[in-house]
């Protein structure tokens, strides 16, 4: 048998069969590719909580109270959270079409301190500010993103017995990589060509990433989501849930995070002559950001990932635009592939290929 595995046209045409099965595997595979990535991700995440379930009791029992963990965690949230967010898309759709937005705009505009002061100082200068543009465009902005989010609640709502199918197909999954994870791990090491080193790294950064994604951000991001709904109830504004999902949504956008939304609305405030509250929501507004960034994420998110702030803000955007809301998580690990190849290379392989050219 060894001699026929060494005959060069025996080991071609293994590695063409051996090819075109992977690339039949992968087509097969290819429309749950979503699933089992993230899968893969909470499986690593959860891992600690299995360990300790299985101290105390069989393998199946363990992932099985493990996977009813996540469910009432995260599946059970995400339905409620849509259900609710829906219902407020809907509201504002019909608020934005079933009201005249723009006349509204310009009564708000019109009766401002602020604007009438901008107004003076602006006509002192020679140049005159007709509050009747700045309205209409106004108007049309807020019908424009009252039909986005009500177009999203439509596919959300159409979309949810897809989503129910899905997140109980990944829990099946999950529910057999935790009981298999260590024969996988060990199969997929045997079976990369690279050091077994070299795959237990890659696969030690995917998962940090992760962590650093799914639950640094994520608890950091809903809990700035959570800030931004109280915020709306409290200055007395409608729909919090929906503006507190965007605010939270944008929260794991380094450098601008949730400021996109709560900056207009602080400048809202100060147009109509509310200043106390303005001043006071964009100082509170700017200390928790500055705890959630500086204090409370690098403490849930650690050293685990070191990677540039600018780095990651260019691989989510990146992640979005190619593979839309799941670029958030795509994006990232991504990045963390190609780097920590870098860092295998330059530690590696580098130094093998000076020393080839030198003894050249």
């Amino acid at each position: 048998m060894k001699n026929e595995c060494q005959n060069p046209l025996v080991f071609r045409y293994f590695l063409v069969l051996f090819l075109l099965a992977s690339l039949l595997l992968a087509r097969l595979l290819w429309p749950f590719l979503s699933i089992l990535i993230l899968s893969f991700l909470l499986t690593g995440i959860f891992q600690p909580v299995f360990a300790f379930l299985n101290r105390q009791m069989s393998k199946n029992l363990a992932s099985l109270l493990t996977c009813v963990l996540i469910i009432v965690l995260v599946f059970v949230p995400v339905v409620l959270f849509i259900v609710a967010l829906s219902g407020e898309a809907v509201d504002l759709y019909q608020l934005a079409h079933g009201t005249n937005i723009s006349m509204k705009l310009q009564e708000l505009l019109h009766g401002s301190p602020l604007l009438l002061g901008i107004q003076e100082t602006v006509k002192a200068f020679g140049y005159e500010l007709q509050p009747e543009g700045v309205s209409t465009a106004l108007g049309n902005f807020a019908k424009m993103l009252g039909l986005y989010f009500f177009n999203q609640a439509s596919a959300w709502a159409g979309n949810l017995m897809t989503f129910v199918f899905e997140f109980f197909m990944m829990i099946l999954v999950i529910f057999f990589l935790l009981i298999d994870h260590q024969l996988l791990g060990e199969y997929v090491i045997r079976l990369s060509p690279l050091p077994a080193k070299q795959v237990r790294q890659l696969i030690d950064k995917f998962r940090d990433m992760a962590g650093a994604v799914l639950v640094g951000n994520g608890v950091c991001a809903l809990i700035q989501g959570v800030f931004g709904g109280l915020a709306f109830i409290f200055i007395g504004f409608g729909s919090p849930i929906l503006w507190g999902g965007i605010v939270g949504a944008l929260a794991v956008l380094p450098l601008v995070g949730g400021g996109i939304v709560m900056l207009p609305v602080i400048g809202i405030l100060l147009l109509q002559g509310k200043v106390a509250s303005g001043v006071l929501l964009f100082i509170v507004y700017i200390m928790f950001s500055f705890a959630i960034e500086y204090l409370i994420k690098p403490k849930i998110v650690g050293q685990q990932v070191k990677m540039h702030t600018l780095l990651v803000f260019l691989a989510i955007l990146g992640g979005l635009s190619v593979f839309g809301v799941l670029g958030i998580i795509y994006g990232p690990l991504i990045v963390t592939a190609f780097l920590t190849l870098a860092d295998i290379y330059l530690e590696d392989y580098d130094p093998l290929l000076r020393k080839a050219a030198v003894d050249r």
